[in-house]
Order: structure tokens, then sequence, then C-alpha cells
């Protein structure tokens, strides 16, 4: 269950890193905001044809997704200090995509939009901050697998 667990928790961090080299290639002008949105953003019609690996490549619901079965995993196991420590972020996901621009499909990142300086700003903050937290959270994670290991 615990190998489990950390290699769902190491796809978030890929998933994060991806994200925060995608705002950065924005950023530098290396990508346009559309090829950039198709790539961070699933849509229904593009789901229907492409092959299960290129859906891998959509990142925004698959982070939110590991999120939440981390946290059903820590409910279930009665682990209540490591699930209060993953609400905070939990709430922010949830405010995150219930907030998120009006567009055809599910998704976070408006092309129109992502530009902005403003809002590229704080897309490449949201993301080093879900990557020091998911870092923080893995040595936490580590330790407490040790801890169970060796006092078992």
């Amino acid at each position: 269950c615990c190998l489990m667990l950390l290699t769902c928790f190491r796809d978030n961090t890929l998933i994060t890193r991806i994200d925060i080299i995608a705002f950065d290639e924005l950023k530098t002008d290396y990508k346009n905001p559309i090829d950039q949105c198709n790539t961070l953003n699933p849509t229904v019609d593009r789901v229907k044809k492409i092959k299960r690996v290129r859906l891998a490549l959509k990142l925004v619901l698959p982070e939110y997704l590991i999120h939440v079965f981390f946290c059903v995993m820590f409910l279930c196991a009665a682990e209540w200090l490591t699930l209060g420590l993953n609400m905070p972020l939990l709430s922010y996901h949830i405010w995150r995509y219930m907030s998120r621009p009006v567009m055809s499909g599910p998704g976070l990142y408006d092309p129109t939009t992502i530009m902005n300086a403003d809002i590229l700003a704080y897309c490449q903050k949201e993301g080093w901050c879900k990557l020091a937290f998911y870092l923080l959270s893995f040595f936490y994670y580590l330790y407490g697998m040790i801890y169970v290991l060796v006092s078992s």
C-alpha cells in the first residue's frame, strides 16, 4: 500500500514539475498559448481521438485526482494528522477548479488569458508552492513509513 502511495506521489510531483516547465516555456515565448493550453487541459473532442499515452500528458485533472486519492487513503487509514495537512491543498484544488475560466471542456487554463503577466506569474508561483508542498510531504510520508517498519 505504501509503495502504491509513493508511486502516485512521484507521479504528482512529476506533473507539478512539468507544469513549472510549461509556464517557463510560455514566459520565454518558446511555446504559444494555444499549444500550451492544449497540452495542459484535457478536451472532450481530443480525448476520444488520442491514445492513452497522450492522455497522460493532460496535467490538471490527473494531479487533482491523485491528490483526492491520497486524501481518501489517509481517511481510510485513519491518518488524521496527515489528512489535516493535506486538506488545505485539497480545498485549494477544489476552489481553483470551481473558479476556473468558462470554457467548453474541463481544464484550468484559457489560451486567451494565460499570457497575461499576472496570471502567468501566479501560475508559476502556484507550481513552485505545490512542488515544495509535495516534496515536504514526500519526506514526511517516507519518515512515517520508515517509523512504522522499524517499530514493528
